[in-house]
């Protein structure tokens, strides 16, 4: 106090030093409030934060920390500064709330995903449609059934009262400025002043609170007026309108029916719907997403209808998790689907799904695990991949795997953490490089996996015949093995083009087959059931290969005898062919689906009804199969063999075996001797034979050689590059088929020849030629002709002998008349079996024309003249010849009967031609046969035509 009296500070410096530190203190005030006013908004932030992800960055911490350290130091020295200047320290508002936070462990995004790559909400449009584009009511029904007028009204009232209370005020400003100019006055007027003052404001504040009362009672009329025309127009829509909640599984019929119960709005009518919402049935979980659109949709007008909803399911979980029964899981599944739904739409808030997820945990057994998943599986993705709850969720789920992983729950539970916990978070994965492909083998791609099908095969037959074939014919034949990428039903086009790529690359077709017969060993040897669908079309392909007459039946054979012996007798067996496998039964049935009905006669047809003997014992020892196997089953041997004894034992079914071994072991003894007796009966036999026998034999002759040669012709000159429209191949399929079948009736009784593997079948190559050189060709080979034509006119005509049957009206006694043409076409020999006898003349009957008649004349020339002893050497050659003919069928005919009775043997071209030639004689001249038999189909080679150039057709 002494140093303060020594100072000597007059009162003036007191008073400026006391203002000065008053202004001060108020602007460190200021300042204090402010300071305090960003850390309660930093505060608010850092709520927001911690409900979303649970908890705070190291940024965040950091600056919440210095701003609280700085407003903590500014509060002390204000305070202190108020104690000094003897003022009272300012009050802060309570900070109860205050977010305390302490540094933590790394939460930035880096611990999880980084913010440019995280991934899209949505998994597709259609669902962020469904999510995020609600329609907008207001564009749809009036503001006065939306309820949007009342407020309008209301907020005009309100802003019209604080109209009139400004006015009131600046009137009162204005008195009071009046009083206080004339504060010099006398008292008296002062008070009269202040008497009228006020009876103004009470006039004018009771006028305002009439006008205000009269207009608020129109409006109110006006809207129940309206409300009143509304409610009597639809009586009683809503409840049809609730009764069709139930129907609405579409998005568009549950926006029509939002819009619809617009119109019936009312608060009644909402607390209505939302009981109807909030009592979907237990089992309709599928009407969840459509009931939380509808609710999601009217939330924009109309805001209690949310709030109503949200406690009522929130009371409903907590009622079920507290009452802790293993009943009602229904309901429970129900309930927390409709809050995940509703949290999707961000009508819930994510801290109502945390905290059901967190109750579910804390309590982690029995219903609370059903119910924690179903709550992932709804909405867990959503909140993962959403920025704001991305950490929280992952916290979430790390708890939940952690709580799988102490808990011994049953495969049911963990199936079900399991499945939740990576549809919210994948596992990561590298992503997939695809593979580079040169654009030529992209091209070859396209084309046998896009572009080929039944119309188009011709135009990729072409397209592959133009490609660099020493590039990509490995390539090629490694397409061609995967039948099963592209349609099931397309693998013989696949068989198809192999067959025209062969005629060009013969070894093309030798490659592709040996992969496939590869493939089906390796197929049996891993048994492996990602495989199934590959080894079912490479045995449909094989099939088709074998229709398209690129392999013998007896590798099909052979296929099937491995397929059902494979890996028996080995202690591999039950690996390779457990019992309870019914696979190789499928294989065996596709493949015979395929190419079966070939088998149908000579030794393929042998062959099969032992196969089908071995495979009926195989099928036994599977024990009972499964109703899809056993319907196949029958239907196989419906289509094949229908009158086939089906086995339900092994002992029958060896007896059977034993029987067909035994019967075919006698018809192998028999047979040489049949072939040795037929040997000596063609020796002993003598060709003497009438001539109608003759003639006959030497037409049937003369048409096999004539189809042999359009045979011969069609593989010389044949292409399968043909033009014409895939309707016209099928139409020509079809006719060919209806002819064969015709074939095949007549040919039922006749004798089975050799078997069908043992024809060969050689194809010539196609010769390049040059076009100058056939133009060449064609200009000398068109002088050549024109010069055998010139020089032919000037050569004497002479006429050849032609045999001419004479006319019916001048043979009219004579039955047995042979009748010759004469050189000059003017005379007629006819011998009678009586000039035979040693006559010296012979009888001629000369044929004359007199006007429109025809007159015979009677002459008699001796029996050494040249033209009769040329008409006897003719028809003496033409009778040996028949002869001939007539004696090598016959001889043919034996030998097929004798393989019908005692068995097959291989026999040569001749052997099979003749054969061919006497089915072609006994169908009675039915038209041309374009080709042979083999498997009891025929093969048709018809130039330009497609299919019917390369397969077996039934």
């Amino acid at each position: 106090m002494q140093f303060f009296k020594d100072l000597n500070v007059t009162a003036d410096q007191k008073k400026f030093f006391k203002k000065a530190l008053n202004s001060y203190y108020d602007a460190v005030s200021e300042l204090l409030q402010s300071e305090n006013a960003s850390l309660r908004l930093m505060e608010a932030e850092n709520a927001k934060v911690l409900s979303a992800k649970g908890e705070l960055s190291d940024e965040n911490t950091a600056s919440y920390e210095k701003l609280r350290k700085s407003f903590d130091q500014l509060l002390r020295g204000v305070s202190s500064l108020a104690e000094a200047i003897d003022l009272q320290p300012p009050v802060m508002p309570d900070d109860g709330n205050t977010t305390r936070v302490t540094t933590g462990t790394d939460v930035t995004p880096s611990s999880g995903k980084e913010p440019s790559v995280l991934e899209p909400i949505w998994d597709d449009d259609d669902t962020k449609t469904f999510y995020e584009s609600l329609p907008d009511l207001r564009a749809f029904v009036p503001a006065v059934l939306l309820g949007e007028a009342e407020q309008k009204l209301n907020e005009q009232h309100a802003k019209g009262r604080e109209q009139s209370s400004e006015s009131n005020a600046e009137q009162e400003t204005e008195v009071h400025d009046n009083a206080q100019t004339s504060s010099a006055t006398e008292d008296q007027l002062e008070g009269k002043a202040d008497d009228v003052a006020k009876d103004s404001e009470e006039k004018e504040k009771d006028k305002g609170k009439e006008a205000e009362k009269s207009k608020e009672k129109d409006l109110d009329r006006k809207t129940e007026k309206d409300k009143e025309k509304v409610r009597a127009l639809d009586g009683g829509s809503l409840d049809n309108l609730l009764q069709r909640l139930p129907g609405c599984v579409s998005r568009d019929l549950i926006d029509q029916l939002t819009v619809e119960f617009c119109y019936l709005n009312s608060k009644a009518s909402r607390k209505k719907l939302v009981r109807a919402l909030f009592s979907v049935p237990r089992t309709s979980l599928e009407l969840l997403p459509y009931y939380s659109r509808m609710i999601a949709t009217l939330s924009s007008c109309m805001k209690d209808v949310p709030t109503m909803l949200l406690p009522m399911l929130e009371e409903e979980f907590n009622f079920l998790i507290n009452k802790k029964d293993q009943i009602n899981i229904e309901t429970k599944i129900k309930n927390i689907r409709f809050i995940g739904e509703l949290c999707k739409f961000k009508i819930a808030p994510a801290a109502l799904v945390f905290s059901c997820l967190k109750a579910c945990l804390d309590d982690f057994n029995h219903h609370n695990i059903d119910v924690a998943c179903n709550l992932l599986e709804t909405c867990g993705r959503f909140l993962y991949r959403s920025p704001e709850t991305t950490i929280r969720m992952a916290n979430m789920l790390e708890i939940l795997m952690r709580l799988k992983n102490v808990k011994n729950l049953d495969p049911r539970h963990s199936t079900l953490v399991e499945n939740a916990y990576y549809l919210c978070k994948p596992p990561e994965r590298s992503a997939r490089v695809s593979k580079v492909r040169p654009p030529l083998y992209q091209y070859i791609r396209k084309l046998l996996f896009s572009d080929l099908d039944k119309s188009s095969v011709e135009h990729v037959l072409r397209q592959l015949r133009k490609l660099p074939w020493v590039e990509c014919q490995q390539y090629l034949v490694k397409c061609f093995l995967k039948v099963h990428k592209g349609k099931y039903s397309q693998v013989h086009l696949i068989a198809l083009l192999t067959a025209g790529l062969s005629r060009y690359h013969d070894d093309f077709a030798v490659a592709v087959v040996d992969e496939v017969l590869e493939e089906i060993r390796v197929g049996l040897e891993l048994n492996d059931y990602a495989t199934q669908q590959r080894r079912l079309a490479h045995m449909r392909f094989l099939g088709e290969l074998y229709s398209y007459k690129h392999i013998d039946s007896s590798v099909v054979f052979e296929t099937l005898y491995l397929i059902i012996m494979f890996g028996h007798g080995t202690y591999e067996q039950d690996v390779l062919d457990p019992p309870e496998d019914c696979f190789r039964i499928r294989l065996i049935i596709t493949l015979l689906q395929t190419c079966g009905h070939y088998f149908t006669r000579g030794s393929s047809k042998r062959k099969l009804d032992k196969f089908l003997l071995h495979f009926q014992r195989y099928i036994i020892m599977k024990g009972p199969l499964p109703l899809d196997i056993e319907f196949d089953i029958q239907d196989l041997f419906a289509e094949l063999r229908p009158n086939m004894t089906r086995y339900s034992s092994i002992d029958e079914l060896n007896s059977a075996l034993a029987e067909l071994e035994e019967h075919e072991r006698a018809a192998s003894v028999e047979k040489p001797e049949s072939e040795r007796h037929s040997d000596n009966e063609s020796q002993k036999r003598q060709p003497h034979d009438d001539g109608r026998g003759s003639a006959n034999g030497a037409e049937g002759n003369g048409k096999d050689h004539g189809e042999g040669a359009d045979s011969e012709s069609y593989s010389d000159s044949g292409s399968i590059g043909g033009h014409e429209d895939e309707e016209d191949l099928l139409s020509e399929e079809k006719s060919n088929d209806a002819s064969e079948n015709e074939g095949d009736d007549e040919d039922d009784g006749m004798p089975v020849g050799s078997d069908e593997d043992e024809g060969v079948e050689v194809r010539q190559k196609v010769v390049q030629v040059d076009p100058k050189e056939q133009e060449d060709f064609d200009r000398e080979l068109k002088a050549l002709l024109q010069e055998s034509l010139e020089s032919r006119k000037s050569e004497v005509r002479s006429r050849s002998s032609l045999n001419m049957k004479v006319p019916m009206n001048v043979l009219e006694g004579s039955k047995d008349a042979r009748a010759v043409e004469s050189e000059s076409g003017e005379e007629t020999v006819d011998e009678e079996g009586g000039n035979a006898g040693g006559g010296s003349k012979v009888r001629v009957k000369v044929l004359m024309k007199k006007g429109h008649k025809q007159q015979t004349k009677q002459m008699f020339v001796p029996g050494d003249c040249s033209l009769v002893q040329s008409t006897k050497q003719q028809e003496a050659a033409e009778l040996e010849e028949k002869q001939n003919i007539k004696r090598r069928i016959l001889e043919y005919n034996e030998r097929e009967e004798e393989e019908m009775n005692g068995g097959s043997s291989q026999m040569g071209n001749w052997g099979q031609g003749g054969s061919n030639t006497s089915s072609s004689i006994r169908s009675g001249g039915r038209g041309n046969w374009d080709g042979w038999i083999r498997g009891g189909a025929r093969r048709h080679h018809a130039a330009g035509g497609f299919y019917q150039g390369y397969g077996r057709r039934r």
